[in-house]
């Protein structure tokens, strides 16, 4: 494969990594940023921009709820906890 990713490989790639962030509600978004740099609400604003640049109607409340598979209150309702102090830290030192 050149350089280039194909685009379709590429959104199976995404759509599993969306549909995995979706079955694992018992991670964190803080512990994705910690680890990774990028979170759900990442993920959503890329949609977003993605969706922009092409001229398709989208905001980001919709965004987010194509990403985190529900409405993002209910999320963050059933699944969010309450950050640790060590979470917080740990973020705030990036």
């Amino acid at each position: 494969m050149d350089k280039k990713f194909n685009r379709e490989v590429l959104a199976d790639v995404a759509e599993r990594l969306i549909n995995h962030l979706q079955n694992r509600n018992d991670v964190q978004n803080i512990d994705l940023m910690n680890l990774s740099g990028f979170c759900r609400n990442c993920l959503s604003k890329w949609y977003l921009a993605a969706a922009e640049k092409r001229n398709i109607n989208l905001d980001y409340d919709k965004s987010r709820e194509l990403i985190y598979g529900m409405p993002y209150d209910e999320w963050k309702g059933k699944n969010q906890k309450e950050a640790t102090k060590e979470q917080l830290e740990k973020y705030k030192n990036k």
